[in-house]
């Protein structure tokens, strides 16, 4: 089970947010990652991923930087007790693909098994971790992400992820419960942008306001 919160801001608070996480001892950054993800669904309608009986999200990303390259199959799924408190929980599996069998992996999804590809993202992310928590900084095309996720193994995930939260000056009531497609389909139509299936840095998107 995962446990973890997520928030949105404006592209330009970039910079302080990097900057506020460096300046905390206990925290080890990573490096700068660039990631592509591509998100799938079932073959056959009646088992569609994306209906509210499943809620699901099955997906391949490759990150790469300057040292090291991976990729990853994951399914993450929404359940009833989701949203049941202030932190997320959610059903996520992941499994680990060497690298360099990405474009086999991507054949097979989509020519053998036929999976249908439904949408993709491409994104900027700085990881910031001890024993206990993961912060993600993600730069999207249309914004910052901040994930807060727990990762110990004998603590009340729920109490480390309010814990960072409140180390960070964040209010956990502001958190957005949803993923990262729904917000981008929230300002899109806010915004009045043409909402695209493929996110990419190249195309005109909306942006997060503050």
């Amino acid at each position: 089970m995962e446990y973890e919160v997520r928030y949105y801001f404006s592209t330009e608070k970039l910079n302080d947010i990097i900057s506020k996480l460096k300046n905390i001892k206990e925290l080890q950054m990573n490096e700068r990652s660039y990631e592509k993800t591509t998100q799938f669904d079932h073959p056959s309608e009646e088992n569609s991923f994306y209906s509210k009986e499943i809620d699901g999200r099955f997906r391949v990303r490759i990150t790469k930087n300057d040292t090291n390259s991976k990729c990853k199959l994951s399914w993450k799924r929404r359940i009833k007790s989701t949203l049941s408190t202030d932190v997320n929980k959610e059903e996520e599996v992941e499994l680990t693909i060497k690298s360099d069998e990405y474009e086999n992996l991507m054949f097979i999804v989509n020519n053998v098994l036929k999976m249908k590809s439904i949408e993709s993202y491409e994104r900027y992310r700085t990881i910031f971790t001890n024993e206990d928590v993961e912060i993600s900084v993600d730069e999207y095309p249309f914004g910052i992400a901040l994930e807060i996720e727990n990762k110990s193994n004998d603590k009340d995930p729920e109490v480390v992820v309010k814990k960072w939260t409140e180390l960070l000056g964040l209010n956990i009531k502001d958190a957005y419960r949803l993923s990262w497609d729904d917000k981008y389909t929230e300002l899109c139509k806010e915004q009045g942008i043409e909402h695209y299936n493929h996110v990419t840095f190249d195309l005109p998107m909306p942006e997060v306001l503050d």
